[in-house]
């Protein structure tokens, strides 16, 4: 089996098609397998790299807790490049592995030349932080204790109805998890992560260009989503219609064209190419302001039923 070497850890990667590289980093309930459906699309042009997160099998599952944290996971992404060979390249993750390559961008901003992420947010919003460190932490010990448990929640039911094999495969897959890796990457990477509004000014600062990836139906994310447009000067945003977490398992076709469209534009240099920073902030009154140049546009709560839209010039 390949490997790379990580700080103490061995991960297992795969890799297909040649070109230029795409690193796929997958969600904490996935692994290399989620990522199918995007490697072989994607290895028609490009070079593309899927890996094991450590904690998940075959990658190296450490005892020690300490070997485990979003830091790590961070430097992670830099040892599979380094292992590979690889100077730069495009990042594509997804809520967990999202997360990552959006402080990758942070720590590594020359070995990154696109970054997609995919569902990230949990936990983020200053009104679920309480509740995200209650649950990380319950859910650290009940994979301990009981094992690994069937995929619950709001915003991954949307996989079940409309793909019931494609659910099938990803419960499967989450059950033959390690209980301990699990458990560990829950307690070190996820509950101890800063939440992403924290890092705002921080990312005002990446000229990485960013495509945010997130379906409506995942509602712990959408806050993050427009606070991460409205802070990365050179952000798109998706959102994907009556769809969950899963995006990419959800909606895989959809999901390939936007990322496809994408990294086409990057590399072409027409990303985003004469856009002014957009910002969207909250208002008394108003719902929604966005700067193009010296133009306001606002929204008005009240009108908004209406589709009543007024331009101010500054």
């Amino acid at each position: 089996m390949p490997y790379v070497e990580a700080t103490g850890a061995k991960l297992y990667f795969e890799e297909s098609g040649y070109g230029y590289p795409i690193i796929f980093i997958h969600e904490f309930a996935s692994d290399i397998c989620g990522w199918e459906s995007q490697t072989r699309y994607f290895s028609r042009g490009y070079r593309c790299i899927a890996y094991n997160a450590r904690g998940y099998p075959p990658s190296d599952i450490p005892e020690d807790f300490a070997s485990y944290g979003w830091e790590v996971a961070v430097d992670d992404i830099a040892a599979v490049m380094q292992g590979l060979k690889i100077e730069r390249a495009h990042l594509v993750g997804l809520s967990m592995g999202g997360y990552a390559a959006l402080q990758f961008g942070l720590r590594y901003p020359e070995k990154a030349s696109a970054i997609v992420a995919a569902g990230v947010g949990s936990g983020s919003p200053p009104s679920q932080r309480d509740a995200w460190l209650r649950e990380t932490s319950v859910l650290a010990r009940i994979f301990i204790e009981h094992g690994m448990v069937g995929a619950r929640g709001p915003a991954r039911m949307q996989l079940k109805y409309k793909d019931r094999t494609s659910w099938r495969e990803f419960v499967v897959r989450l059950r033959q998890h390690s209980a301990l890796g699990m458990s560990n990457t829950m307690a070190r990477c996820q509950a101890l992560r800063p939440s992403l509004h924290d890092l705002r000014d921080q990312f005002s600062g990446i000229t990485i260009p960013v495509l945010l990836a997130v379906g409506d139906e995942d509602v712990r994310c959408l806050e993050t989503n427009l606070m991460l447009k409205s802070a990365l000067p050179n952000a798109g945003l998706w959102i994907c219609p009556n769809t969950g977490h899963a995006i990419n398992l959800e909606e895989p076709a959809a999901f390939n064209a936007q990322v496809e469209s994408f990294l086409g534009a990057v590399e072409r240099g027409s990303w985003r190419h004469g856009f002014p920073r957009t910002e969207i902030l909250p208002s008394p009154g108003w719902c929604r302001c966005a700067r193009r140049d010296s133009s306001l546009v606002q929204i008005d709560q009240e009108t908004a039923g209406a589709d009543l839209v007024r331009l101010h010039h500054g």
